[in-house]
């Protein structure tokens, strides 16, 4: 960083706000934050991070933000660090509250475009936890398009009870076991206590996971470091390493949008698959790409999920954690068998400068001997991937489905009509729910809702009183990536704009089926027409604030619920 050329070319951006002598009263601002006599030539870099105490997924942020400035200031760069919010899911989970979570990721997205685009930074590094961070944080990447690098929190390590591992869904399950009465108080109280044990995000494939092994897969996140404990020391490092990473992007000039390609959504999809990741990552993906100006739709998650097996053993249908993915290799290894599989795009440019192929040049093509946590590429858990698009003349537009873990992938039964999460909650907890039902949660989709909460409480519920495979479950709003069982949610279009959903009376009878991808009413056309007919949109739930503004711009599920 001697070469003055190639000091004006770092600064590329910031160079507006700190050149010239009618930019002095700028500069003086500067001078009160740190700045000195040679800082003006130097990258201005946001570092972006979600601190906060309300949940264990983010708290520990600002620490690794610490580490980041520290590399960037080495580097020769000046770090500017601003903060962005969250909301927890596990805590919002089955209130109101939860209304707020989808919400939040644009809040995030249009927080972090506006503090990076308002300060001209030469470059930005996001720190991220719970599940919205991620996905709101790669939306504002992409449309500032300036170099940029995505940091996760890191993942919890899993709890201990009875010799099991705990995840925050072991509490969401027990709670329909104790009401079944299939443990005990005691076991329950224990279960709670111990489940999460320290900072992390929920530690399964669940979405916040899920996303960061998706980003990983994109390019954006440094290579191994979306499987990593958020305690563990080597979290620490990898920030640090991230901030040198994004230094160079900026003296190469490497932009997301040479990274965020047609082909990285592919390669972000197909190991999703592989790993058995959350539906959520069906509708901030394809928000994500839509920031990007990339055409991606529900049919390019059903033509890779064809093509894809699932050959990663990991909660919330089976066995194991993030940790112990990134114990046998994490998503790189995952990568590499995918890639010898000819699956992935190994030609696709990532933060490190290099390829996919060649960051993945050393690693094995196999798993390791001695664990099952990744099977061998031909001895997955199943032939084809977990996230299913069905659709039908309840679903014209589509819905997602997450068909891993079950004895079978299809129902046929009657209607049971819920206009809220709570009621549904109520029946099942008060054992109103029999065999053979499909349960209909309307009016709980992006602008119903609105907010779109995810159903982690009610699935749970199910699961705890052992109707797992018995019960089917269908929502416009969505679910938790803890979540599975007979269940699609996504359904579009939503109950609130007069959605077939909307249309559905109690008894009708629903075919749910995975196996064809078909989710189908069986009632003629001529009385869903009538129904049609005498169906009137409700009122809004909310119409001052946040929630109302939101029900106003989003769009639907089936494109990503995003808001510009």
């Amino acid at each position: 960083m001697t070469d003055t050329t190639t000091k004006r070319k770092l600064n590329w951006n910031s160079h507006q706000v700190t050149q010239g002598d009618e930019r002095a009263p700028n500069r003086a601002m500067l001078r009160a934050v740190g700045f000195e006599d040679g800082d003006f030539e130097k990258p201005i870099i946001g570092v972006a991070h979600a601190q906060s105490n309300i949940t264990p997924c983010n708290n520990g942020l600002g620490e690794l933000a610490g580490h980041i400035t520290g590399a960037i200031r080495e580097g020769g760069g000046m770090p500017q660090v601003y903060g962005t919010i969250t909301v927890s899911d596990g805590i919002s989970m089955g209130t109101e509250g939860m209304k707020c979570s989808l919400v939040s990721r644009e809040v995030i997205a249009d927080s972090i475009e506006t503090v990076s685009r308002g300060q001209s930074h030469d470059g930005v590094i996001v720190v991220g936890g719970c599940d919205k961070n991620m996905p709101g944080a790669m939306i504002g990447i992409a449309r500032l398009n300036i170099p940029a690098i995505f940091v996760y929190g890191g993942t919890i390590k899993p709890g201990h009870y009875n010799g099991k591992d705990l995840t925050i869904v072991s509490v969401f399950e027990a709670v329909g076991a104790l009401g079944a009465g299939k443990i005990s108080r005691e076991d329950f109280n224990e279960i709670e206590k111990r489940a999460c044990p320290g900072n992390g995000s929920c530690g399964g494939m669940y979405t916040a996971n899920t996303m960061s092994s998706a980003f990983e897969a994109m390019g954006m996140s440094l290579p191994f470091s979306s499987t990593m404990s958020a305690v563990d020391a080597e979290k620490a490092v990898s920030s640090a390493d991230s901030a040198r990473a994004l230094l160079k992007l900026i003296e190469a000039d490497i932009r997301p949008k040479d990274i965020l390609t047609k082909k990285a959504f592919e390669n972000a999809i197909t190991v999703i698959m592989a790993v058995g990741g959350s539906t959520n990552a069906v509708l901030h993906l394809m928000a994500v790409a839509h920031a990007c100006d990339i055409d991606l739709d529900l049919a390019d998650f059903e033509r890779i999920r064809e093509a894809t097996p699932v050959f990663c053993d990991l909660k919330p249908s089976g066995q194991y954690v993030a940790t112990d993915l990134h114990d046998v290799g994490g998503i790189p290894r995952v990568m590499k068998m995918l890639l010898k599989a000819g699956l992935l795009h190994g030609d696709c440019l990532t933060v490190t400068g290099k390829t996919i192929a060649e960051n993945l040049e050393t690693e094995p093509e196999e798993p390791n001997a001695g664990q099952d946590v990744i099977r061998p590429y031909d001895q997955p858990l199943y032939a084809q991937g977990h996230l299913a698009i069905l659709r039908g003349n309840l679903a014209p537009e589509g819905s997602v489905a997450k068909i891993s873990g079950l004895k079978s992938i299809k129902i046929t039964g009657p209607a049971r009509i819920f206009e809220s999460e709570e009621e549904s909650m109520h029946a099942i907890m008060s054992d109103q729910i029999n065999p053979g039902d499909v349960l209909v949660i309307r009016y709980e989709g992006p602008k119903g809702g609105p907010g779109m909460r995810e159903m982690l409480s009610p699935t749970s519920a199910i699961i705890g009183k052992g109707l797992g495979d018995s019960v089917g479950l269908i929502t416009d709003g969505r679910f938790s990536g803890g979540t599975f069982g007979l269940v699609v949610g996504h359904v579009a279009p939503e109950a609130f704009v007069g959605g077939p959903i909307a249309l559905v009376h109690e008894g009708d009878t629903i075919e749910l089926n995975a196996e064809t991808c078909e989710l189908t009413l069986h009632v003629d056309d001529a009385e869903i027409e009538r129904r049609r007919a005498a169906w009137v949109q409700p009122e809004p739930r909310y119409k001052r604030g946040v929630l109302a503004k939101y029900a106003k711009l989003v769009s639907s599920a089936a494109v990503g619920a995003y808001t510009d």
